[in-house]
């Protein structure tokens, strides 16, 4: 009779499961150690992205290539164009040298620009950094994704998902969260990338609970995010750490890969 008192769950059992499988499937695939040791929090600020340029096309670059730096992606051999600029092309051929993230990857010494991955970004989004820094990071996670020696949980269907939740293990969760359902701007399809409309995909608590995982992966204080979190969704993150938090076996077995 008392059940109304019980804790809400703060996010489907489904769905948590399958946030749990993502993580094991970034993890086997994505070098744990750099995941421990290499991935930092991203934080949009200053900070971790200084500098200006006198164009848009130059801030759009500057960003994009701290962004890739935080992937763990700088030897990847990219090109970042104007979304007004692209047209329909072959994939180009994968070539990475070395390890797919982290310091140990080697810069490939000369790719043709036809074999660069294209990046694409919307210059009205230069002027909302945040917006931008996800759209880079959901765009460079769909690269690294496809780079996977196995499918995601939950299969093709759901690759705009997964490659969300690959880019908040990649550090970028603060800003997805922050932005999520709160832009969506349509993206060139034809290079392969990912769409920018990100409402379509994850809500804003799905992606604040895979935070969540990051966070006490990582071994953070909740204070570290929640001071750069947008405030309508820091209860719930601390409702969704405390229930990571509990989940012992599932973590457990999260920090036994790679080990």
């Amino acid at each position: 009779m008392f059940g109304f008192l019980k804790d809400k769950p703060v996010l489907d059992e489904t769905s948590i499961e399958w946030l749990f499988s993502l993580y094991a499937w970034a993890l086997r695939n994505f070098d744990a150690g750099v995941f421990y040791h290499e991935t930092i929090l991203v934080v949009p600020s200053n900070e971790h992205f200084p500098g200006r340029e006198s164009s848009l096309h130059g801030m759009a670059n500057l960003i994009f290539e701290q962004a890739k730096g935080y992937a763990g992606m700088a030897h990847w051999p990219t090109r970042l164009i104007d979304q007004s600029s692209c047209h329909i092309m072959a994939p180009p051929k994968l070539q990475i040298g070395g390890a797919l993230r982290g310091l140990q990857g080697s810069v490939p010494d000369s790719v043709d620009e036809v074999n660069r991955l294209t990046i694409t970004y919307d210059p009205a989004l230069v002027n909302n950094p945040e917006a931008l820094i996800a759209t880079y990071a959901h765009m460079l996670a769909h690269y690294l994704g496809s780079a996977a020696q196995e499918p995601p949980p939950g299969g093709e269907q759901n690759w705009p998902h997964c490659t969300e939740v690959l880019a908040v293990f990649l550090g970028f969760g603060l800003m997805f969260a922050n932005s999520a359902s709160r832009f969506k701007v349509s993206s060139c399809g034809s290079c392969g990338g990912a769409q920018a409309e990100r409402s379509n995909y994850l809500s804003q608590f799905d992606i604040t609970y895979a935070l969540a995982m990051f966070a006490v992966l990582k071994e953070m204080p909740d204070k570290v995010v929640l001071r750069h979190l947008k405030k309508s969704l820091r209860s719930y993150y601390k409702q969704a750490a405390r229930d990571v938090r509990r989940r012992e076996e599932m973590l457990s077995r999260l920090r036994g890969i790679g080990v």
